[in-house]
Parts: C-alpha cells; sequence; structure tokens
C-alpha cells in the first residue's frame, strides 16, 4: 500500500499524543540549539541533542547485539509503538522515538535480517517517491547503524539537511547512463566526495547503484561496501540518490575520554550535512576545522572515488 506525506504526518502526531516518551522528545525538538558551520559551497548545521546519546554512543560489536533483544522486531517493541506496513508487508514504518527531525520515522525490514542494501535500492526509491518532502536514508553496518542486525530505512523532513541545495550548485560530472532514464555521477566539489543518482524510476536507479555497488571495494570482514545513501523526489517527478562511499567508522577522535575526543558518530544525517551532537562540549567544539578533519577521515579522497568511477562498468 502507498503512503503520503499527508498520512504520515497524522501517524507522527497520533503517535505524539498516545506515547509518552515520543510525545516528550518530539516536543523538546522545540528547544534543541541548532547552529551554522560554513564550508566552500556548503552550509551544515550542527545541533545540540542530548537525547541522540543513544545512538551516537550506541555499541555496535558482535557481543553487544547478541546481548540486547533487537528494538525494531515487532516482539521486541514498545506496546505503545505502532506501524503502518508498507512494500507488501515487507516493512513496517513506525515513528522515531529519539528523533533528530521534526518528522522522524524509522522504516525497519518485517524479517529480522542484517542491515545490508543490495535488492533494497529499488524500495527504498520507491518510498521516496511517495514521502514527498522528506528524505529517506540508509546507514550502513558500520556507517552510523545503530541496529547493524536488522535491516532498516529511517526518513526525515528534507529541508532539515542541506546537502541537496549544495549538489544543486555543485558540477556533477557523467559516469553511467542508464538506457530507460536514469545518469550516475560523481561530485568532487564539496567537503564530501560523493556519487548522484538521477532517475526516472526505481527501478532505473536501482540499476545504476547495482553497477556502482560492483565497482566499489568491500573492507576486509564486511560483507558490503561501507557507505550512507540518501534519496528524495525531484521535481520532475524522479528521484534522486546521494551515494556517500567511505572508508572508516567514526573519526580518529571518537570517545568520551580524553581532551581531543568528542562523541560524534557520523551517519547519513550527518553526511547530509547536520551534524548531531549529544554533548554541549562537542557542540561548541565543531567549526570548520572540525568537519574537514571528519570528511577527510571517514570519506574518500578525489584519487579514490575517482578510481571507482572508472571501474563502473
Amino acid at each position: 500500500m502507498a503512503v503520503n506525506a499527508e498520512q504520515i504526518a497524522a501517524f507522527i502526531a497520533a503517535q505524539c499524543a498516545e506515547w509518552p516518551l515520543a510525545g516528550r522528545n518530539f516536543d523538546a525538538l522545540g528547544g534543541v540549539e541548532v547552529r551554522t558551520v560554513e564550508l566552500p559551497g556548503w552550509t551544515l548545521k550542527v545541533q545540540f541533542n542530548p537525547a541522540r546519546i543513544v545512538s551516537s554512543g550506541a555499541k555496535v560489536d558482535a557481543r553487544s547485539l547478541a546481548e540486547r533483544p533487537c528494538f525494531l522486531c515487532d516482539k521486541n517493541r514498545p506496546a505503545e509503538q505502532r506501524g503502518i506496513e508498507w512494500g507488501d508487508g515487507r516493512y513496517t514504518i513506525l515513528v522515531n522515538p529519539f528523533p533528530i527531525f521534526p518528522r522522524h520515522l524509522t522504516i525497519p525490514a518485517t524479517d529480522h535480517t542484517p542491515q545490508r542494501i543490495l535488492g533494497r535500492v529499488a524500495d527504498m526509491l520507491q518510498l521516496a517517491s511517495e514521502l514527498e518532502g522528506y528524505t529517506v536514508f540508509y546507514n550502513g553496518p558500520r556507517c552510523g547503524a545503530s541496529a547493524p542486525d536488522h535491516m532498516h530505512f529511517q526518513a526525515g523532513n528534507s529541508d532539515f539537511l542541506t546537502i541537496a541545495p549544495a549538489l544543486d550548485g555543485a558540477e556533477l560530472q557523467p559516469v553511467a547512463v542508464d538506457p530507460e532514464g536514469g545518469v550516475l555521477a560523481v561530485c568532487t566539489d564539496l567537503a564530501l566526495n560523493v556519487f548522484v543518482i538521477n532517475a526516472s524510476t526505481p527501478e532505473a536507479g536501482a540499476r545504476l547503484f547495482g553497477r556502482l555497488y560492483e565497482a566499489m571495494p568491500v573492507p576486509e570482514g564486511e560483507e558490503e561496501p561501507m557507505l550512507n545513501l540518501l534519496a528524495y523526489a525531484t521535481p520532475d517527478g524522479g528521484t534522486r540518490l546521494v551515494v556517500v562511499p567511505r572508508k572508516r567508522h567514526r573519526p580518529s577522535f571518537y570517545g568520551t575520554e580524553g581532551d581531543d575526543c568528542m562523541l560524534i558518530s557520523p551517519a547519513s544525517v550527518d553526511m547530509g550535512g547536520a551534524f548531531i551532537t549529544p554533548r554541549r562540549e562537542d557542540f561548541d567544539r565543531v567549526d570548520a576545522a572540525v568537519l574537514d578533519r571528519i570528511f577527510g577521515e571517514l570519506c574518500l579522497s578525489d584519487e579514490e572515488i575517482t578510481t571507482i568511477a572508472e571501474n563502473v562498468r
């Protein structure tokens, strides 16, 4: 069953009214501090959001995951948390009780299956096309996912993120074309290097992503390339998929002890232009130099992303 933004807005309002935890945390967003940091061609946001310590500080090693019940499985969810079935029952749309966005959703797969993107990009793009005004995103298992043992997307209102207008003003260099309506391009104009797929249909976008996926390196011990994905509808009726290849899970200064440490664990939202800081001291310290350092450590260099582009078949 298809969904739309109006239906989801009503669903979020109902959940906030009947679920005290969600209601309190969404209300608290009204008092969250946000400021901007300027990088060449891109204005980014920094948000001070103490409730997000749940995600930024999440332990995602195999032992920790095995010792906790999966909070995305239906049997372990709070009684107050209701869902909307989507994708012929293969996914459930949920309200995220620890929001970053004024409208924040989590969309887990119905089955408890690992966080893997292959074979699911068409679903992601279809959802983005239905949820006008939302960005749907995917965090790889070592790229910000706090539940890497259960496949899920998230979604939030697009106007909170800033990468879309930045890309609109950047140069996109074509890499590959899908004959049924799609273009894969690379962008090296911003502080992080990305691939961009513009597609007229979810299937065309998924095919181009598949070609890119095959060209990306898979780190030793991992089952898929390290990446973040952001998808949103475009004015021409198509979709845009932003692919952020990565080479590291967290910055070298991640942690809570030591003068240089900061509790910042970047995921798709951060790569989309909104850095989330659960601690006041980190919020106050994030500046252009810190963001440049994070992107430099976690994302691919011009040479590395060009090599991938040259290997796309």
